[in-house]
């Protein structure tokens, strides 16, 4: 019985030096306050900046300009992305001609030309207010008229027949050093008496 007392004791001992041996190895691995922070300002800077980076373009795409800043308008550009003049366009269209151009926003624009054979100080958005499509020129009918759904505008734009619910948008038409520009029409639409509702 002593025997196995004696035997009992050893083992007791061992296990308690394992213990605080591996104690003290747990500490030595553990490391302190001062590189604890040091790792996490490690781990926010290399998940900050590159966040932070990112968050320039977003912004930037979820908040866009509202207008084109010194308020000049943007040029009028043709099919081919030249620049449009007054001198070129009046050469190659002639008097009650509507043809595109890519206006504000990008959308496809009609300049008018007059009975006198000038530009008309406003220009008519080719995009129908039903559902999207790109509205034509009917020169047969005087009209635009939506191939998509039926909708039928007059030839200033104004809409005389549905189910497009708004008349086509206007911009202003300007002309400077030849060159044609488009801006934002913010005031009172012409055609209907009423505040524009595209503005």
């Amino acid at each position: 019985m002593l025997r196995s007392r004696q035997s009992a004791k050893p083992a007791a001992r061992s296990t308690a030096v394992v213990r605080a041996s591996g104690a003290s190895a747990l500490n030595e691995m553990v490391p302190d306050r001062s590189k604890r922070t040091t790792m996490n300002w490690l781990l926010v800077g290399a998940l900050g900046l590159p966040g932070l980076s990112l968050a320039g373009p977003f912004a930037y795409f979820l908040f866009p300009a509202k207008s084109g800043g010194g308020g000049g308008g943007i040029v009028a550009l043709d099919a081919l992305g030249n620049t449009v003049t007054e001198s070129g366009w009046l050469s190659n269209h002639k008097a009650g001609d509507r043809s595109l151009v890519q206006g504000l926003k990008s959308d496809a624009t009609y300049l008018i030309v007059s009975d006198e054979g000038k530009l008309e100080n406003f220009a008519v958005n080719a995009v129908c207010t039903h559902l999207g499509c790109v509205v034509p020129w009917d020169s047969n009918l005087n009209k635009f008229a939506c191939p998509c759904h039926g909708s039928q505008y007059n030839n200033q734009g104004k809409v005389v027949r549905g189910p497009a619910p708004l008349s086509l948008a206007l911009a202003h038409m300007d002309i400077a050093d030849d060159t044609v520009s488009l801006s934002e029409w913010t005031e009172t639409d012409f055609r209907t008496g009423e505040q524009p509702w595209w503005a």
